[in-house]
C-alpha cells in the first residue's frame, strides 16, 4: 500500500510540473515556423552585416544550423527596442559564444535608405550594442519571425527549429530563459 501511495506521489507531482511548464511556456504550436511542404526548418537566410562594436561587415546566415541562433528584432525608430538594448547586452555577455547572437533590423539601410550605415552604427554605439548587427532590407527575417511587434526575441535550436519567440521588451533573464531553450534543445529536432 506504501509503495502506491508514494508513486501516486511522483504520477501527481509529474502532471503538477507538466502544468506548470505549460503555463510558463505555453503549449508549442509545431507548424509555425516549419515550412509547409516539408514539415522541417525552412531554409536559412542571408544578412548582410554591418561593421560595428561587435560585429563585422559581411553577412550571416540566420538560423546558423550547426549552434543556436539568437535573433533580435528591432527597429531604430523603436522607443521599446532602445529600452531593451542593455538586457540584450547582459544577455550577451551571460551566453558568451555559445550561440550565434545577432540584432537585425528590416530599415532600408543605405544612402539612398530610411537610414544610412552610418547613422546605424551611431546608433548602435549610442545604445551599448556589442555584438552582430545587420538589416534584412527584403524584411524575409521579418515576415518569417516577428512575433506580432517590434522588438521580437527569437531562439533556435542547433537544428534551425524555433524553441522560443515573443515580442515586447524582456528582461535579461527572461531573453537567457529563451536561448537556454534553443541550446537544450540542441539536436533534438524537438520543439516549435
Amino acid at each position: 500500500m506504501r509503495r502506491r501511495d508514494v508513486l501516486a506521489g511522483l504520477g501527481g507531482a509529474g502532471v503538477v510540473a507538466g502544468g506548470g511548464a505549460v503555463a510558463v511556456y505555453g503549449l508549442p504550436s509545431p507548424g509555425r515556423f516549419l515550412d509547409e511542404e516539408t514539415d522541417e526548418p525552412p531554409e536559412p537566410i542571408e544578412i548582410e552585416t554591418i561593421e560595428a562594436p561587435g560585429s563585422e561587415a559581411g553577412t550571416v546566415a540566420i538560423p546558423d544550423r550547426g549552434r543556436a541562433t539568437f535573433l533580435d528584432l528591432f527597429g531604430t525608430w523603436c522607443g521599446p527596442c532602445i529600452e531593451q538594448m542593455p538586457a540584450l547586452a547582459e544577455a550577451n555577455e551571460r551566453i558568451g559564444d555559445e550561440v550565434q547572437f545577432c540584432s537585425v533590423t528590416n530599415e532600408s539601410v543605405g544612402p539612398n535608405g530610411s537610414i544610412t550605415k552610418a547613422e546605424l552604427v551611431d546608433w548602435w554605439e549610442k545604445h551599448g550594442g556589442n555584438w552582430t548587427v545587420g538589416h534584412d532590407p527584403a524584411a524575409e527575417l521579418t515576415s518569417r519571425y516577428l512575433e506580432g511587434g517590434f522588438p521580437t526575441a527569437v531562439a533556435v535550436d542547433a537544428t534551425g527549429r524555433v524553441q522560443w519567440a515573443e515580442s515586447g521588451i524582456k528582461t535579461a533573464d527572461e531573453l537567457v530563459d529563451g536561448i537556454e531553450r534553443a541550446l537544450e534543445a540542441g539536436d533534438s529536432g524537438s520543439g516549435e
